[in-house]
């Protein structure tokens, strides 16, 4: 049974300037909710957000804000954004020792859990805490910028994903994060991912409307 659709952009493409500005244009959009990649420059080669510019967004939309934490030892710091409003914390299964008891205390703190695993990190690492998430984000760049291109050989690793879960009969959405377009989210979503972060494509539309439209009707029709 297909799962539904959700569009997630990366708010990295934005004027951080008018961040608050560009929330509120997505929502209208017609966005599912807000994806914030949160780096530390130490687990990924880049510096972005912090706990507080997230929470200075919170107050000017109401879809579900998930951050997706690209940090070492993000349990030091899952409840400040928790705390700053995020509904969904999407742990990397590379960053942490923990990860089992990591995810629990997503769950403990209120949020949905989710976890993320990079290009080389196969499905195995993730097998015994599929129990735990509501959503697996298989990363479709190595993750650290934005703008890259699609790495199409993750696609086996999404079907390999998807039969998995739907074998153990685990009610867990599937996103992929990197190089999602017009060009690469039908073949996304036919290896069986539902949930997309589109970030650099997205924001190279005349509109947030228009791409939002566009990218849910080629993921729809690819189902």
């Amino acid at each position: 049974m297909s799962r539904p659709i959700a569009i997630a952009p990366s708010v990295l493409p934005a004027d951080f300037s008018a961040l608050g500005q560009a929330c509120i244009d997505l929502e209208k959009a017609g966005v599912d909710r807000m994806h914030w990649d949160v780096m530390d420059g130490v687990f990924v080669p880049n510096l972005t957000m912090g706990p507080g510019i997230i929470k200075s967004c919170r107050p000017h939309v109401d879809i579900p804000f998930e951050a997706h934490l690209m940090v070492v030892n993000p349990e030091l710091l899952m409840h400040t954004y928790v705390e700053a409003g995020c509904d969904i914390l999407t742990l990397q299964a590379e960053s942490t020792i923990h990860l089992h008891r990591a995810l629990d205390q997503v769950r403990q703190l209120g949020a949905s859990p989710a976890v993320a695993i990079n290009p080389g990190t196969p499905i195995s690492a993730i097998e015994h805490v599929l129990d735990l998430v509501d959503m697996v984000l298989v990363m479709t760049v190595n993750p650290g910028f934005g703008g890259q291109s699609y790495i199409a050989t993750m696609e086996p690793k999404v079907a390999e994903l998807r039969a998995l879960l739907d074998k153990r009969g685990l009610d867990v959405d599937i996103e992929v994060d990197g190089g999602i377009s017009a060009d690469t989210i039908a073949a996304a979503t036919s290896a069986g991912a539902n949930v997309f972060v589109s970030g650099s494509a997205l924001f190279r539309y005349p509109s947030f409307a228009e791409g939002v439209t566009d990218l849910r009707a080629k993921a729809e029709a690819a189902q």
